[in-house]
């Protein structure tokens, strides 16, 4: 009767010390030294060494090594040892290896690559020690985002992708034909969350929006995904406090669960650990002083650019809030300052380090007879927007909600210099492959 063999993965290996298993995995590098060979193995759960002694194991299996090149898939069978100067903490040495391919002229080798040529083999590099990192530290954002909402009683809607009208002008919008009407592919779900915070009391949505928005700033990615909760009975202030309390959460998860990730990535993790709420917070005012007193040109009335945020943000070590925005650059639908009507009552949360805004945020109009009043000095269509002026009509309440940009956040907390590596397959100016 033979014996059943016990399969691991590569993260699992900590669970089998002392033990032999087979593992199903890709060659990530190799070397040899005389009659030794070290296998650099990787299986999408984590990276291992595998040591094949020549003397120790039968010629066909030394020969089967011998044949691996980079990126070839096997199965591998060997015992589990700890080893202290390993990375993972756990070494394997190789008693069998069954070889499912064997590549040729993979295209990304350890030598140094230009960006274009990476991007074009986006799905290839995908698999490198840093973008599986990036990719890995995404998933657990990921998480965190929905453990924070889920343990507070917010309940996840779904919006809809294609729209009938835009939330803040249709210039940045992807037009597209649905049936015999015009439509838009989603810039925020924002809209309807208002909605569905009418009948749920706390939601939040979770997923891909648009923008038409010609621009290749690092900052900047054609299609994105958006978090974005709304909440009924929430004043701005209450959601300054979620705001700062739900990026607190999520910085904390990313470090008790990726620290190895974020090592492989070189990340200055101290300054990490420093995010925890409260956040500073400065006004609109405050910060157009700073700027002006810095020496930049900047006027009441317009909005931040990169400089500028990047500026503001340098003061700080923990990502900061700029409140109280002029009533006339923000959106149709933010409450006013009732002490201040040329400001609303809005935020924007800059993270540090010079990654930007991060979070968008306002106290939403309640009153139908103000509402009516934007509508017209934003020339929207009644027609379009009858089922949000409804919202007004029937029932309305305080209400507020914010929306975080998930990339920019990968970006940031990842250390990374480009959105393009904090989704699997970014969408740019000009790049539509793979």
């Amino acid at each position: 009767m033979s014996e059943t063999k016990t399969t691991s993965t590569i993260h699992e290996v900590k669970n089998h010390v002392g033990q032999s298993v087979t593992i199903g995995c890709w060659l990530n590098n190799k070397r040899k030294s005389g009659k030794i060979q070290f296998l650099q193995l990787r299986d999408g759960t984590g990276f291992i060494q595998a040591v094949v002694v020549k003397s120790e194991v039968p010629e066909e299996v030394w020969e089967s090594a011998t044949k691996l090149t980079q990126e070839s898939s096997m199965y591998i069978t060997g015992s589990v040892r700890e080893e202290p100067r390993s990375k993972s903490g756990f070494e394997l040495t190789v008693e069998h290896v069954e070889i499912i391919q064997i590549t040729q002229d993979y295209p990304i080798t350890p030598k140094e690559h230009g960006v274009d040529f990476l991007m074009d083999h986006r799905h290839l590099w995908l698999r490198a020690p840093r973008q599986r990192a990036v990719l890995v530290i995404r998933a657990e954002i990921i998480r965190a985002i929905q453990q924070f909402f889920d343990d507070r009683g917010f309940q996840l809607v779904d919006p809809p992708i294609l729209t009938p009208s835009s939330c803040e002008g249709t210039t940045n919008l992807f037009h597209t034909k649905y049936f015999d009407e015009d439509a838009y592919l989603t810039q925020s779900g924002q809209l309807y969350m208002e909605a569905a915070a009418m009948a749920l009391g706390k939601v939040y949505s979770f997923g891909p929006t648009f923008r038409a928005e010609k621009s290749k700033t690092r900052r900047h990615l054609i299609e994105f995904w958006m978090i974005e909760p709304e909440m009924a009975f929430v004043d701005h202030e209450e959601s300054l406090r979620v705001q700062e309390q739900f990026i607190s959460h999520v910085v904390q998860t990313v470090l008790n669960k990726c620290r190895a990730e974020l090592e492989t990535l070189g990340r200055d993790i101290s300054k990490l650990e420093k995010i925890q709420a409260p956040f500073p917070r400065i006004t609109y005012d405050e910060a157009v002083e700073f700027l002006q007193a810095a020496g930049h040109e900047f006027p009441w009335g317009e909005d931040f650019g990169a400089p500028h945020e990047t500026a503001i943000a340098e003061k700080y070590e923990k990502p900061v809030f700029i409140t109280h925005y002029p009533t006339g650059i923000k959106a149709f639908y933010m409450k006013p300052d009732p002490n201040r009507p040329e400001v609303v009552l809005c935020a924007d949360m800059i993270a540090p380090e010079g990654y930007g805004e991060i979070i968008g945020g306002s106290q939403r109009i309640d009153d139908p007879q103000l509402m009516e009043e934007r509508f017209k000095e934003h020339e929207l269509s009644s027609e379009a927007y009858q089922w949000y002026m409804d919202l007004r009509k029937y029932g309305t309440v305080p209400h507020s909600g914010f929306g975080l940009g998930l990339e920019r956040t990968v970006a940031w907390i990842c250390g990374l210099e480009h959105v393009r590596e904090t989704i699997p397959f970014p969408r740019l100016l000009y790049r539509l492959y793979p």
